[in-house]
């Protein structure tokens, strides 16, 4: 039996070591082919594209003929637009779209800072933000951040908007409980509203190969639970406090924002889809984030912004082990 496991445990070793050298490989390329790549924010007009696409379909369907004419309209419209714009300002109220994809480490609230302050220097009290949350959670503090740089965008005035189409779940409806409205698809995942710590103990092994494992700390509670020393009844009443404290913030952050979800009722850790999750109050409206878009470029300039930002070698190796991981 000993034997079967100590090949079954090389085979792991050399399936992990395969898996990393295979994301570094691949991280490397794609450095080399994202190096000529500028930090820094990319603006699109979301109006425009919309109405290309859109053209591009009748030109298909109606023919040249009456897509030329309808062309020469909107480019007769573009330009007066463009001239009032040019004089005046923005004719029409403006809707900023944001991104957020998450990973464990919410390792786009490095962007989201840049995006969420470029908003507030030009948007004016009133206009809105949509937010497209795709988030299924991780470490604490880090997606607390995250949901600060929201946060932002409420104390200057701004209307935000978070629509989740796949998921917020976790750290994930932590940033989502923020927004002033928030929708969701129909089969998006809502909710996870726990907190989880876990971590393997090697003690017993490490005491049956007569390895001693060595562990000095200042304050009684600098080190709660270990990977490889002797856990105590003591460590583990402590990370369960600390856990529940947690736990108490994440709710208070949802009364603060949601005060119409029964918060004791959902603060289970479970999650549930978007048809679900309305009942619960949860979220507000069944509906995709392209539906809103689409509905608001009607009488809004829509403005997607996305801030391009160089991360190291490391940030990139992580992030592609990461990415594997969750897969």
């Amino acid at each position: 039996m000993s034997e079967f496991l100590a090949a079954y445990g090389l085979f792991l070793a050399e399936l992990a070591t395969f898996a990393l050298v295979l994301v570094i490989v691949v991280v490397l390329i794609a450095s080399l082919r994202r190096r000529g790549h500028p930090e820094g924010l990319v603006v699109e007009h979301l109006n425009r594209q919309f109405e290309d696409s859109a053209d591009g379909l009748k030109l298909a369907i109606e023919g040249k003929g009456r897509y030329k004419k309808a062309l020469k309209a909107r480019q007769k419209e573009r330009k007066r637009e463009d001239k009032a714009r040019s004089k005046d300002g923005s004719t029409k109220p403006r809707l900023f779209v944001l991104d957020f994809k998450g990973d464990l480490r919410a390792s786009a609230a490095a962007s989201l800072r840049e995006e969420v302050s470029a908003v507030l220097r030009v948007a004016q009290a009133g206009e809105q933000v949509l937010v497209r949350l795709e988030n299924s959670g991780g470490t604490v503090h880090e997606h607390g951040f995250a949901a600060s740089q929201l946060t932002r965008l409420k104390q200057h005035g701004l209307k935000l908007v978070v629509a989740v189409d796949k998921v917020a779940a976790s750290g994930g409806y932590l940033m989502a409980c923020v927004a002033d409205r928030l929708i969701a698809a129909p089969f998006a995942i809502v909710g996870s509203i726990g907190v989880l710590a876990q971590l393997p103990n090697f003690h017993r092994l490490l005491e049956e190969k007569g390895v001693d494992f060595e562990q000095v700390t200042a304050g009684r509670y600098k080190r709660t639970l270990t990977m490889f020393g002797e856990n105590t009844d003591e460590g583990r009443a402590k990370l369960k406090e600390q856990v529940e404290e947690i736990h108490e913030l994440f709710k208070a952050q949802i009364r603060e924002h949601r005060p119409q979800v029964d918060v004791e009722s959902v603060a289970t850790g479970e999650h549930w889809h978007g048809v679900r999750a309305l009942e619960l109050k949860l979220v507000d409206e069944l509906k995709t984030s392209d539906d809103v878009l689409l509905e608001a470029a009607k009488d809004h300039d829509v403005y997607h912004l996305a801030y391009k930002r160089r991360r190291s070698l490391q940030e990139r190796i992580l992030g592609g082990a990461e990415s594997l991981l969750a897969r």
